[in-house]
């Protein structure tokens, strides 16, 4: 068998992915330093401030959660705040606000809270002056 068939979806060799399986359910606070996916449930904070979260189309996240990238397939209840962006696909649900750089949010996805297009980050590695981060925000497919 070769390692890639054993390597992760999406994992390279410089980046591993943990996966919470869908019969573990998780009470407290997850931290880490690599992407993460989700299919059980998880309650608390999650923290992974420069990796990508995945919520699977099977996960109940009920938690704030503070990472790189997130993509919601599954279920969230709680604030979401990404560097880089924010993605809500047909079958997700999001129940909290989201801050961000850039977000995208299917048609079909539930979406209830507010959004805050974040361009700080973006102004920090670019060197950006404020009248550009006043612009509008490119924004993809949405439903609200």
């Amino acid at each position: 068998m070769s390692t890639d068939t054993m390597r992760p979806l999406g994992a390279t060799a410089d980046r591993a992915t943990a996966r919470l399986g869908p019969s573990l359910h998780v009470k407290g606070e997850i931290t880490g330093n690599e992407d993460l996916t989700i299919e059980g449930s998880v309650e608390g904070l999650v923290q992974l401030d420069e990796r990508k979260l995945t919520v699977g189309a099977t996960a109940k996240v009920t938690a704030d959660v503070i990472a790189r990238e997130v993509v919601v397939y599954g279920n969230v209840k709680g604030n979401l705040r990404a560097k880089d962006r924010i993605e809500i696909k047909k079958d997700g649900s999001v129940n909290g606000d989201l801050t961000t750089a850039r977000i995208m949010i299917e048609d079909g996805a539930y979406f209830k809270g507010s959004i805050e297009i974040d361009k700080s980050s973006e102004k920090e590695s670019s060197g950006g002056s404020f009248a550009r981060a006043a612009a509008p925000a490119a924004v993809g497919p949405k439903t609200i």
